[in-house]
């Protein structure tokens, strides 16, 4: 799990800060759900899962108790009859409660594997390729993640408590103000044609927040990732977020940013994102 320094205002609300590292939270903070800005997500995921099946849903056959087990606590949580949608796989209809996209990772001969996964609101991956993938191979595409970050980050996930859910944040740039991003290719493409004019309104920061809880009956971790995305412009509104985000685009850019950069690919949009900022201040 990469991660890099952008203490931005949240979407929502300008006095909740990106954190990094893993944080503590309530049972109350669970899911951050409340603005729906891209409308009910029961509606929006079933016209996504009927465009891209195979994108947006996977599962192991093991994973059903673990699925059911969600269901029950999601269902128990939001107050809904745990009856309901039984037609449905249980995560899927687990994540139609929420904005969240959610990913069920079960231990499998000693490793922590991904078991099934509802995927609709994806950031350069999709569910097809990683159902069955254990944390290392998920992270194949960040250096070093295997030397370094695999043993710490398999070790948080076997200490989390039942009780106890956790919190990280993480953001990137792209050129694409989709919910919806299976695939880099099309979007770095698109991104060589932006002028250094429209760098406002073409580049977006995409928010990431993830939580981790476990499972109490089966021993699984869900694992929630919830997508808020805005353009540059929006930055520009608040003069603490835009200060944040410069700061954290010169930690990026700087040596000690390397691995971040070159993960999420955001070396090429540096120029245009320089012209951005020093059009803010002219």
């Amino acid at each position: 799990m990469i991660t890099t320094p952008f203490p931005a205002a949240y979407a929502h609300s300008d006095a909740h800060l990106f954190r990094i590292g893993l944080a503590p939270i309530s049972l109350d903070a669970w899911f951050e759900g409340s603005a729906n800005v891209d409308g009910d997500p029961a509606i929006r995921k079933a016209q996504t899962f009927t465009d891209h099946p195979d994108m947006c849903w996977g599962a192991t056959d093991r994973s059903r108790p673990g699925q059911v087990e969600v269901w029950s606590m999601m269902a128990d949580h939001f107050g809904v009859d745990v009856t309901a949608n039984a037609d449905i796989p249980p995560l899927r209809r687990a994540a139609g409660l929420v904005d969240d996209d959610l990913c069920l990772m079960e231990q499998v001969d000693g490793a922590w594997v991904l078991t099934a996964a509802s995927l609709c609101a994806p950031s350069f991956f999709h569910a097809g390729e990683v159902i069955g993938k254990s944390l290392g191979q998920l992270h194949d595409p960040v250096s070093g993640f295997g030397d370094k970050l695999l043993g710490r980050v398999s070790r948080i996930f076997d200490a989390l408590k039942p009780d106890q859910i956790v919190e990280r944040r993480n953001w990137s740039v792209v050129a694409s103000g989709d919910l919806f991003l299976p695939d880099s290719k099309p979007v770095r493409a698109d991104q060589a044609s932006i002028m250094a004019a429209d760098a406002g309104s073409a580049l977006f920061v995409r928010m990431e927040r993830q939580t981790l809880r476990r499972l109490p009956k089966t021993g699984g971790i869900l694992f929630t990732i919830r997508i808020w995305r805005h353009d540059l412009n929006w930055l520009h509104a608040h003069p603490t977020r835009l200060h944040a985000f410069e700061m954290a685009w010169d930690q990026v850019m700087g040596d000690a940013g390397q691995t971040f950069r070159d993960y999420k690919g955001l070396g090429p949009l540096d120029p245009l994102v320089r012209k951005f900022l020093a059009s803010t201040r002219d």
